[in-house]
């Protein structure tokens, strides 16, 4: 990502308010994932910081580079960066993080694979790499919305990339932004799970932006993570 307006025009809080999501989704991933808490954490284009900042309310070290520093207002108590990652390498030493994360972050760039490797390269050894971007087959036709957007990513090229750079254990699922979907409840999880694919098949995409759950029945995200 190139341009530093990105999150006052894109992600600008009046626009898009801050919410309680990021903690549900951070937390989620700790369990998913088993992050310990003392675990050192690198987000790449870390934006407004919402996502980094859980990481820390988790008792986590937190460190993140972005194109701005917007989140360094937000983020208190990590450590922020200004860094253009399509010109610069990632300014740490090799071996310093236990979790590289990006969320809507690797679609934003003409050459996803040399960041792929710059995380390899900052991750200790057994480090994991944790991605989320979106999933084309189901986003395709909004995906240039975002005129940012440089390269999508199917479950394929995505698990490539991950080999090609090095990661081992690598594992691709889709992924709905709906939190009630993650319940370990299963008549709970599979009744809604059931009814978001109804309202992804069958809702007009006229909805999708004027109702989040449409959107995230729509449009729906890969969930991925390597072990260096």
């Amino acid at each position: 990502m190139t341009n530093s307006k990105y999150i006052d025009v894109v992600y600008s809080s009046k626009n898009k308010p801050f919410t309680n999501y990021p903690s549900k989704l951070i937390n989620y991933l700790i369990k998913k994932f088993c992050i310990n808490s003392d675990s050192s954490v690198l987000e790449l284009g870390c934006g407004r910081g919402e996502f980094l900042n859980e990481f820390t309310n988790n008792k986590m070290k937190g460190f993140g580079i972005d194109i701005s520093d917007y989140a360094a207002n937000f983020c208190k108590n990590s450590e922020i960066k200004v860094v253009d990652i399509t010109k610069e390498n990632i300014p740490y030493p090799d071996n310093s993080f236990d979790v590289v994360f990006s969320k809507s972050f690797i679609e934003h760039f003409y050459y996803p694979e040399n960041i792929f490797k710059e995380a390899y390269r900052v991750l200790k050894p057994s480090g994991v790499l944790i991605n989320l971007t979106p999933e084309w087959p189901y986003i395709y036709r909004s995906f240039y919305e975002d005129f940012t957007h440089r390269t999508p990513f199917t479950k394929k090229s995505l698990h490539d990339i991950y080999l090609m750079s090095g990661f081992k254990n690598v594992k691709v699922e889709s992924f709905k932004q709906l939190p009630i979907l993650w319940y370990n409840n299963f008549f709970i999880k599979n009744s809604f799970k059931f009814f978001s694919e109804m309202t992804r098949i069958f809702t007009p995409d006229y909805f999708r932006l004027k109702y989040k759950w449409i959107r995230f029945s729509k449009e729906i995200m890969l969930l991925s993570a390597g072990i260096k």
